[in-house]
């Protein structure tokens, strides 16, 4: 067990004379305690702390406070790949009739317990050297709710729909028209009940390899619920989807959890909190092993994930928490406009973008929203000079760095090899290190080559190298995808202290609600018809923005009382209303 013993700002040992080196076995002997150089501050080795609790109830301050911090599991081992590979500990239950979530980091577990789950393997309870056996697993759960979903599962009894994570594969595997694959999948007989419901009419007759990243996404969705199986697992069912598409995507997986097994994996932690009833924590390192915590509610689950503090169990996974802002922050800058994006219309066949214009200030981080295929990423096109309006002239000549929605290696060889051929002397600079390269984490992936990364993984590259780059102005599409909750979380603040401290501004386009409210000063906002037409307004202020934005969408956030983060509220339930009557559909007032 790792101990962290916490000295909080009152630790006055000056006073007390050491109380806490007095009546600790360890350091009775002489051998744990360093005085630090600032006054009044003493260091307690965590190496060598039991956690015996003794120093915390002898100190006269309450300034000791012993937490465990994240660490394998000696017991509850569920699978291990090899002598020295990842190990998962204990196992999520399905629960009939409730959509049951999985949140935690990448790497850790989460995509190995979905191929338990669906009987794609057998746990081998550490015993690496041969391959699983159910009768040894059925046995070590007897008289459990996992060997009571396990048993029929290892005789066959449980038919299970899988949705992937990577979508992007999907094409690869499956060559021809959407409307052809639904129809071959279709063993519920509802194509046209989802077709509806999911939003496919535009592209049904179209190829699955023309298909964008949202419209993959929920050909995924469709292909999983039309399948009529016991069990329906959902892997990042709300990458590349707007939030509109997210909830249709939300009541379509809730449909099916009436009489059925559901399990998802979710980072957007809003949608989460909309469509689960019971969630999982994870905790872990990442590519070494992952612990799964106790079920939580929903609500007090996703709480407890932003405090970065497992109570119950004495565990932080995080130094600080996340916290929101429940009012909106003024409207005005003190930093003078660096450029004025003129009145634009941009079109092409069937589409049409009409852009208002409007200013953007020197530091200022603006936040993109809107549905997809009303030009977002055109817009942040033309701004970098890769499209030219119709209408209008972009006359300003500024610098662009810019990381497009969809990406992939631009070079051969391991990830320090790139950025040391993209950034040249810059990967050396100690403001890159310090304010880039590790919030990001790329320290843990410089060795592994560019080809072999995750999703996750060449996302964060592509940001870093992105905000690394010297530039008048900073345009990033979709940062969220395929990042955890956490890394999302990262980011934001990440590419807020980047900007800030650079002084240029960024246009950041996102549909994660909660990633957007973190990273922006100001919003753009898209509406429009979908693959007709889109209008851009803005930048407008962070309230102005969310309410012409979640109005055009007719939804409405209510605050969580104790972190006052956004949360969904249902269509036309009281609150709903009321907000939608005072016209406040985000912030309070």
């Amino acid at each position: 067990m790792r101990i962290a013993v916490v000295l909080k700002d009152r630790c006055q040992p000056r006073k007390c004379y050491y109380e806490c080196i007095k009546y600790c076995p360890p350091m009775r002997n002489g051998i744990a305690v360093i005085e630090k150089g600032e006054k009044g501050k003493v260091s307690v080795s965590e190496e060598l702390c039991v956690g015996c609790g003794i120093c915390v109830h002898k100190c006269p301050f309450g300034a000791l406070k012993i937490i465990q911090l994240p660490e394998a599991l000696t017991h509850d081992l569920v699978h291990q790949y090899g002598l020295n590979g990842f190990r998962l500990f204990r196992l999520p239950v399905p629960i009939k009739g409730q959509v049951v979530g999985i949140l935690g980091p990448n790497g850790i577990g989460k995509t190995t317990i979905f191929s338990i789950l669906s009987g794609n393997l057998v746990p081998n309870l550490g015993e690496i050297d041969g391959p699983g056996d159910w009768a040894k697993v059925l046995e070590k759960y007897a008289g459990t709710e996992v060997h009571n979903y396990l048993e029929p599962l290892s005789k066959g009894g449980l038919k299970v729909a899988l949705k992937p994570q990577y979508i992007d594969k999907i094409p690869s595997g499956y060559q021809g028209v959407v409307k052809d694959l639904l129809k071959k999948l279709d063993e519920a007989g509802r194509l046209d009940d989802i077709v509806q419901e999911l939003g496919l009419e535009r592209f049904l007759d179209r190829q699955l390899v023309n298909l964008s990243g949202g419209e993959l996404q929920r050909v995924a969705v469709a292909a999983t619920v039309l399948k009529d199986a016991d069990v329906y697992l959902f892997d990042e069912p709300s990458s590349y989807l707007d939030i509109f598409q997210r909830l249709k995507i939300a009541r379509v997986i809730q449909a099916k959890a009436k009489e059925r097994f559901v399990m998802i994996v979710e980072h957007d932690l809003a949608i989460l909190d909309f469509l689960a009833d019971t969630v999982y924590l994870m905790y872990g390192s990442e590519g070494a092993y992952g612990v799964v915590a106790q079920p939580r509610g929903v609500r007090a689950a996703i709480n407890t994930h932003l405090e970065g503090m497992m109570k119950e169990e004495n565990i932080r996974f995080r130094d600080t928490a996340i916290e929101f802002n429940p009012k909106a922050p003024r409207n005005e800058w003190d930093k003078p406009v660096f450029v004025t994006i003129p009145p634009l219309v941009k079109r092409f066949k069937g589409f049409t973008l009409t852009v208002e214009g409007g200013e953007i200030h020197h530091g200022e981080v603006v936040g993109v929203l809107g549905p997809n295929a009303t030009g977002k990423t055109t817009l942040v096109k033309m701004l970098a000079g890769l499209e030219l309006p119709d209408v209008g002239t972009i006359d300003f000549r500024v610098m662009v760095s810019y990381k497009p929605q969809y990406i992939k290696p631009e070079y051969e060889g391991t990830v320090e090899e790139v950025i040391n051929a993209t950034l040249g002397a810059m990967s050396n600079d100690m403001l890159y290190k310090a304010e880039i390269e590790r919030p990001m984490r790329l320290p843990e992936i410089l060795q592994k080559d560019v080809n072999g990364l995750s999703g996750g993984e060449l996302q964060r590259l592509s940001i870093a190298l992105a905000l690394a780059r010297e530039a008048d102005l900073y345009l990033i599409d979709e940062p969220s995808a395929y990042l955890d909750a956490n890394q999302r979380m990262e980011t934001a603040k990440c590419i807020r202290r980047v900007i800030e401290k650079k002084a240029r501004p960024g246009l950041i386009v996102d549909h994660d609600v909660y990633f957007i409210d973190l990273v922006s000063d100001s919003l753009m906002v898209f509406s429009g018809e979908p693959s007709v037409n889109g209008i851009a307004k803005g930048p407008l202020g962070l309230r102005d923005g969310m309410n012409a934005f979640l109005k055009d969408i007719n939804i409405t956030f209510r605050r969580d009382g104790d972190t006052h983060r956004p949360r969904i509220n249902k269509q036309d339930s009281r609150l709903d209303r009321e907000q939608k009557t005072s016209g406040e559909y985000y912030y309070s007032k």
